[in-house]
Protein backbone atom coordinates (compact mmCIF):
# COMPACT_ATOMS: atom_id res chain seq x y z
CA UNK A 1 0.00 0.00 0.00
CA UNK A 2 3.01 2.34 0.31
CA UNK A 3 2.99 3.42 -3.66
CA UNK A 4 -0.80 4.67 -3.15
CA UNK A 5 -0.64 8.28 -2.59
CA UNK A 6 -3.59 10.33 -0.13
CA UNK A 7 -4.60 13.57 -0.35
CA UNK A 8 -7.82 15.82 0.64
CA UNK A 9 -9.81 17.63 -2.39
CA UNK A 10 -12.20 20.33 -1.85
CA UNK A 11 -15.63 19.41 -3.07
CA UNK A 12 -18.72 21.02 -2.75
CA UNK A 13 -17.71 22.74 0.59
CA UNK A 14 -16.77 19.57 2.42
CA UNK A 15 -12.43 18.13 2.34
CA UNK A 16 -12.89 14.68 0.84
CA UNK A 17 -10.35 12.24 1.27
CA UNK A 18 -8.99 10.56 -1.74
CA UNK A 19 -6.57 8.03 -2.46
CA UNK A 20 -4.40 7.34 -6.03
CA UNK A 21 -2.21 5.26 -7.76
CA UNK A 22 -1.07 5.13 -11.19
CA UNK A 23 -0.58 7.93 -14.17
CA UNK A 24 -2.12 8.59 -17.41
CA UNK A 25 -5.43 9.70 -19.28
CA UNK A 26 -7.36 6.06 -18.23
CA UNK A 27 -8.90 6.88 -15.11
CA UNK A 28 -10.85 4.31 -13.01
CA UNK A 29 -12.95 5.84 -10.13
CA UNK A 30 -13.90 3.35 -7.48
CA UNK A 31 -16.89 3.58 -5.12
CA UNK A 32 -16.92 1.95 -2.25
CA UNK A 33 -20.22 0.21 -0.11
CA UNK A 34 -20.46 -0.04 3.66
CA UNK A 35 -18.94 -0.97 6.05
CA UNK A 36 -15.92 -0.14 3.48
CA UNK A 37 -13.96 2.79 2.98
CA UNK A 38 -11.45 3.19 -0.11
CA UNK A 39 -9.36 0.75 1.22
CA UNK A 40 -11.93 -1.64 0.30
CA UNK A 41 -10.30 -1.79 -3.12
CA UNK A 42 -6.64 -2.04 -1.81
CA UNK A 43 -6.10 -4.94 -4.43
CA UNK A 44 -7.77 -3.40 -7.30
CA UNK A 45 -5.69 0.04 -7.39
CA UNK A 46 -2.78 -1.64 -7.54
CA UNK A 47 -3.87 -3.89 -10.20
CA UNK A 48 -5.30 -1.92 -12.35
CA UNK A 49 -2.57 0.90 -12.19
CA UNK A 50 -0.25 -2.42 -13.14
CA UNK A 51 -2.28 -2.39 -15.86
CA UNK A 52 -1.84 0.91 -17.21
CA UNK A 53 -4.90 2.65 -15.65
CA UNK A 54 -4.83 5.89 -13.06
CA UNK A 55 -6.74 4.21 -10.09
CA UNK A 56 -8.72 6.44 -7.45
CA UNK A 57 -10.88 5.86 -4.86
CA UNK A 58 -12.14 8.16 -2.61
CA UNK A 59 -14.43 8.30 0.92
CA UNK A 60 -17.81 9.07 0.19
CA UNK A 61 -18.98 12.81 2.69
CA UNK A 62 -19.46 11.56 6.13
CA UNK A 63 -17.52 8.73 5.56
CA UNK A 64 -13.67 7.67 7.06
CA UNK A 65 -11.20 10.46 6.18
CA UNK A 66 -13.62 12.55 4.61
CA UNK A 67 -15.87 15.70 6.37
CA UNK A 68 -19.13 14.99 7.62
CA UNK A 69 -21.49 17.32 6.39
CA UNK A 70 -23.43 20.19 8.72
CA UNK A 71 -26.87 18.39 8.82
CA UNK A 72 -26.21 14.41 7.59
CA UNK A 73 -29.78 13.61 8.62
CA UNK A 74 -30.34 15.72 5.32
CA UNK A 75 -27.89 13.67 3.17
CA UNK A 76 -29.02 11.74 -0.11
CA UNK A 77 -27.65 9.74 -2.84
CA UNK A 78 -27.92 12.73 -5.02
CA UNK A 79 -25.45 14.18 -2.17
CA UNK A 80 -22.84 11.25 -3.39
CA UNK A 81 -23.67 11.88 -7.30
CA UNK A 82 -22.62 15.20 -7.48
CA UNK A 83 -19.41 15.02 -5.21
CA UNK A 84 -18.33 12.18 -7.61
CA UNK A 85 -19.09 14.77 -10.23
CA UNK A 86 -17.65 17.48 -9.09
CA UNK A 87 -14.24 15.68 -7.79
CA UNK A 88 -14.05 14.78 -11.15
CA UNK A 89 -14.01 18.14 -12.39
CA UNK A 90 -11.43 19.55 -9.81
CA UNK A 91 -9.28 16.52 -11.13
CA UNK A 92 -9.90 17.97 -14.85
CA UNK A 93 -11.16 14.57 -15.84
CA UNK A 94 -13.65 14.39 -18.29
CA UNK A 95 -14.84 10.73 -18.47
CA UNK A 96 -14.16 7.64 -16.00
CA UNK A 97 -14.62 4.01 -15.57
CA UNK A 98 -16.49 3.59 -12.39
CA UNK A 99 -16.21 0.69 -10.81
CA UNK A 100 -19.14 0.65 -8.12
CA UNK A 101 -19.92 -2.20 -5.00
CA UNK A 102 -22.63 -2.45 -2.72
CA UNK A 103 -23.75 1.35 -1.81
CA UNK A 104 -21.25 2.71 -4.27
CA UNK A 105 -23.11 0.85 -6.98
CA UNK A 106 -26.00 3.12 -6.54
CA UNK A 107 -24.00 6.09 -7.48
CA UNK A 108 -21.86 4.99 -9.96
CA UNK A 109 -25.66 3.39 -11.66
CA UNK A 110 -26.67 7.21 -11.17
CA UNK A 111 -24.11 9.08 -12.99
CA UNK A 112 -24.41 6.35 -16.11
CA UNK A 113 -28.05 7.57 -16.03
CA UNK A 114 -27.86 11.32 -15.58
CA UNK A 115 -24.39 12.38 -16.63
CA UNK A 116 -24.09 9.58 -19.34
CA UNK A 117 -20.79 12.11 -21.11
CA UNK A 118 -18.90 10.87 -18.21
CA UNK A 119 -18.83 6.97 -18.08
CA UNK A 120 -16.62 5.50 -20.36
CA UNK A 121 -18.02 2.16 -18.92
CA UNK A 122 -19.01 0.74 -15.54
CA UNK A 123 -18.39 -2.49 -13.26
CA UNK A 124 -21.16 -3.48 -10.73
CA UNK A 125 -20.06 -5.78 -7.86
CA UNK A 126 -23.19 -7.17 -6.33
CA UNK A 127 -25.73 -5.20 -7.09
CA UNK A 128 -28.16 -5.44 -10.55
CA UNK A 129 -29.00 -2.16 -12.34
CA UNK A 130 -31.38 -0.19 -9.79
CA UNK A 131 -31.83 3.14 -8.40
CA UNK A 132 -32.67 4.30 -5.10
CA UNK A 133 -36.57 4.69 -4.80
CA UNK A 134 -39.30 2.03 -3.33
CA UNK A 135 -38.36 -2.00 -3.81
CA UNK A 136 -40.20 -4.89 -3.45
CA UNK A 137 -37.07 -7.04 -2.72
CA UNK A 138 -36.53 -4.71 0.86
CA UNK A 139 -40.38 -4.68 1.66
CA UNK A 140 -40.89 -8.18 1.57
CA UNK A 141 -38.35 -9.20 3.59
CA UNK A 142 -39.15 -9.82 7.32
CA UNK A 143 -38.86 -7.26 10.33
CA UNK A 144 -35.56 -8.26 11.52
CA UNK A 145 -34.07 -7.75 8.16
CA UNK A 146 -30.72 -5.38 8.72
CA UNK A 147 -31.58 -2.58 6.29
CA UNK A 148 -35.71 -2.38 7.99
CA UNK A 149 -33.45 -2.32 11.06
CA UNK A 150 -31.23 0.25 10.50
CA UNK A 151 -34.13 2.51 8.56
CA UNK A 152 -35.32 2.80 12.04
CA UNK A 153 -33.69 6.30 13.68
CA UNK A 154 -31.72 5.30 16.93
CA UNK A 155 -31.95 1.69 16.85
CA UNK A 156 -28.47 1.23 15.17
CA UNK A 157 -27.29 4.17 17.14
CA UNK A 158 -27.80 1.90 20.43
CA UNK A 159 -27.50 -1.40 18.58
CA UNK A 160 -23.96 -0.26 17.23
CA UNK A 161 -23.37 1.70 20.94
CA UNK A 162 -22.88 -1.53 22.77
CA UNK A 163 -19.52 -2.15 21.24
CA UNK A 164 -16.49 -0.51 20.50
CA UNK A 165 -16.39 0.17 16.23
CA UNK A 166 -13.61 -2.28 15.56
CA UNK A 167 -16.02 -4.81 16.75
CA UNK A 168 -19.00 -3.70 14.79
CA UNK A 169 -17.06 -3.74 11.65
CA UNK A 170 -16.02 -7.20 12.93
CA UNK A 171 -19.45 -8.45 13.40
CA UNK A 172 -21.10 -6.73 10.10
CA UNK A 173 -17.93 -8.26 8.06
CA UNK A 174 -18.93 -11.65 9.84
CA UNK A 175 -22.59 -11.61 9.14
CA UNK A 176 -22.25 -10.17 5.48
CA UNK A 177 -19.64 -12.87 4.54
CA UNK A 178 -22.97 -15.08 4.99
CA UNK A 179 -25.45 -17.11 2.19
CA UNK A 180 -28.49 -15.22 3.35
CA UNK A 181 -29.42 -11.96 4.13
CA UNK A 182 -28.71 -11.07 7.96
CA UNK A 183 -32.37 -11.45 9.98
CA UNK A 184 -32.65 -11.04 13.93
CA UNK A 185 -35.31 -12.37 15.76
CA UNK A 186 -37.59 -10.05 17.30
CA UNK A 187 -36.54 -10.09 20.56
CA UNK A 188 -32.99 -9.60 19.11
CA UNK A 189 -30.97 -7.42 17.62
CA UNK A 190 -28.32 -7.22 14.46
CA UNK A 191 -25.20 -7.33 16.61
CA UNK A 192 -26.41 -10.15 18.71
CA UNK A 193 -27.01 -12.61 15.59
CA UNK A 194 -22.34 -12.42 15.82
CA UNK A 195 -21.31 -15.33 18.67
CA UNK A 196 -18.25 -12.82 20.03
CA UNK A 197 -15.83 -16.12 19.54
CA UNK A 198 -16.76 -15.99 15.66
CA UNK A 199 -13.13 -15.65 14.10
CA UNK A 200 -12.49 -12.88 11.09
CA UNK A 201 -12.97 -14.49 7.81
CA UNK A 202 -9.97 -16.01 6.61
CA UNK A 203 -9.50 -13.68 3.78
CA UNK A 204 -9.91 -10.43 6.06
CA UNK A 205 -6.69 -10.27 8.51
CA UNK A 206 -6.08 -8.29 11.51
CA UNK A 207 -4.50 -5.77 10.17
CA UNK A 208 -7.23 -5.21 7.79
CA UNK A 209 -9.99 -4.55 10.97
CA UNK A 210 -7.40 -2.39 12.45
CA UNK A 211 -7.56 0.29 8.82
CA UNK A 212 -11.33 0.10 9.20
CA UNK A 213 -11.89 0.34 12.92
CA UNK A 214 -9.70 3.48 12.58
CA UNK A 215 -11.15 5.14 9.87
CA UNK A 216 -14.88 4.76 11.30
CA UNK A 217 -13.83 5.81 14.56
CA UNK A 218 -13.17 8.92 12.64
CA UNK A 219 -16.25 9.47 10.69
CA UNK A 220 -18.67 7.16 13.42
CA UNK A 221 -21.63 5.93 11.58
CA UNK A 222 -23.92 8.77 11.54
CA UNK A 223 -23.89 9.19 7.64
CA UNK A 224 -23.56 5.74 6.56
CA UNK A 225 -26.74 5.22 8.34
CA UNK A 226 -28.53 7.50 6.97
CA UNK A 227 -26.58 6.93 3.12
CA UNK A 228 -28.02 4.35 2.06
CA UNK A 229 -30.25 2.69 4.66
CA UNK A 230 -32.37 6.07 6.06
CA UNK A 231 -32.68 7.00 1.76
CA UNK A 232 -32.53 3.72 -0.17
CA UNK A 233 -36.44 4.00 -0.45
CA UNK A 234 -36.28 7.43 -1.37
CA UNK A 235 -36.33 8.16 -5.13
CA UNK A 236 -34.21 11.08 -5.68
CA UNK A 237 -33.99 11.02 -9.22
CA UNK A 238 -37.43 11.27 -11.07
CA UNK A 239 -36.21 9.40 -14.08
CA UNK A 240 -39.57 7.08 -15.50
CA UNK A 241 -37.54 5.00 -17.52
CA UNK A 242 -33.76 5.03 -16.54
CA UNK A 243 -31.00 3.57 -19.28
CA UNK A 244 -27.34 2.97 -18.83
CA UNK A 245 -26.09 3.01 -22.30
CA UNK A 246 -22.24 2.63 -20.67
CA UNK A 247 -20.78 -0.79 -21.50
CA UNK A 248 -21.70 -2.71 -18.06
CA UNK A 249 -20.18 -5.33 -16.48
CA UNK A 250 -22.20 -7.04 -13.26
CA UNK A 251 -20.11 -9.26 -11.48
CA UNK A 252 -22.11 -11.29 -8.77
CA UNK A 253 -20.33 -13.69 -5.89
CA UNK A 254 -22.52 -17.03 -6.13
CA UNK A 255 -22.87 -17.17 -2.43
CA UNK A 256 -23.54 -13.17 -1.89
CA UNK A 257 -26.61 -12.90 0.63
CA UNK A 258 -28.00 -10.41 -2.02
CA UNK A 259 -28.94 -13.59 -4.58
CA UNK A 260 -31.28 -14.61 -1.83
CA UNK A 261 -33.20 -11.14 -2.17
CA UNK A 262 -37.20 -11.50 -3.86
CA UNK A 263 -36.98 -11.86 -6.93
CA UNK A 264 -33.16 -10.82 -7.15
CA UNK A 265 -32.02 -13.77 -8.95
CA UNK A 266 -34.89 -13.70 -11.83
CA UNK A 267 -33.95 -10.16 -12.53
CA UNK A 268 -30.31 -10.63 -13.42
CA UNK A 269 -31.68 -12.98 -16.07
CA UNK A 270 -34.46 -10.94 -17.19
CA UNK A 271 -35.38 -8.89 -20.01
CA UNK A 272 -36.05 -5.92 -17.90
CA UNK A 273 -32.45 -5.67 -16.90
CA UNK A 274 -31.13 -6.16 -20.47
CA UNK A 275 -33.59 -3.24 -21.36
CA UNK A 276 -32.33 -1.11 -19.19
CA UNK A 277 -28.92 -2.32 -19.47
CA UNK A 278 -28.22 -3.35 -23.37
CA UNK A 279 -24.97 -3.14 -23.28
CA UNK A 280 -24.36 -6.08 -19.67
CA UNK A 281 -22.33 -8.77 -19.64
CA UNK A 282 -22.88 -10.81 -16.51
CA UNK A 283 -20.68 -12.98 -14.34
CA UNK A 284 -20.87 -15.00 -11.49
CA UNK A 285 -18.01 -15.90 -9.47
CA UNK A 286 -17.79 -19.38 -8.51
CA UNK A 287 -17.19 -19.06 -3.70
CA UNK A 288 -17.45 -15.10 -4.29
CA UNK A 289 -19.40 -14.06 -1.51
CA UNK A 290 -20.98 -9.91 -1.26
CA UNK A 291 -17.00 -9.06 -0.45
CA UNK A 292 -16.04 -10.82 -3.61
CA UNK A 293 -13.32 -8.49 -4.83
CA UNK A 294 -12.01 -8.44 -1.02
CA UNK A 295 -12.57 -12.41 -0.96
CA UNK A 296 -10.73 -13.60 -4.31
CA UNK A 297 -9.24 -10.23 -5.54
CA UNK A 298 -7.11 -12.02 -8.36
CA UNK A 299 -9.98 -13.41 -9.85
CA UNK A 300 -12.35 -10.25 -9.76
CA UNK A 301 -8.91 -7.99 -11.10
CA UNK A 302 -9.00 -10.19 -13.50
CA UNK A 303 -12.36 -9.71 -14.81
CA UNK A 304 -12.19 -5.79 -14.17
CA UNK A 305 -8.72 -5.13 -16.22
CA UNK A 306 -9.87 -7.18 -19.15
CA UNK A 307 -13.29 -5.68 -18.88
CA UNK A 308 -11.76 -1.70 -19.31
CA UNK A 309 -9.22 -3.05 -21.95
CA UNK A 310 -12.20 -4.26 -23.84
CA UNK A 311 -13.81 -0.72 -23.43
CA UNK A 312 -10.60 1.62 -23.13
CA UNK A 313 -10.34 2.87 -26.63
Amino acid sequence: MEHISHTHVEVNGLKLHGAEIGTGPKVVLFLHGFPQIWYTWRYQMIAVATAGYRAIAYDFRGYGLSELPAEPEKGGFIDLVEDTIALLDTLGIRKAFLVGTDLGSFPAYMIAVLYPERVTSLVSLGVPFRLPGPSDDIDLMPEGFYCKRWQEPGRAEADFGRFDVKTVIKNIYILFSGTKPPTAREDQEIMDMVDPSTPLPPWFSEEDLAVYASLYEKSGFRYPLQVPYRTLGIDCCGITNPKVVAPTLLIMGEKDYALSFPGIADYIKSDILKQRVPDLETVFVEEGNHFVHEKLPEQVNELIINFLNKHSN
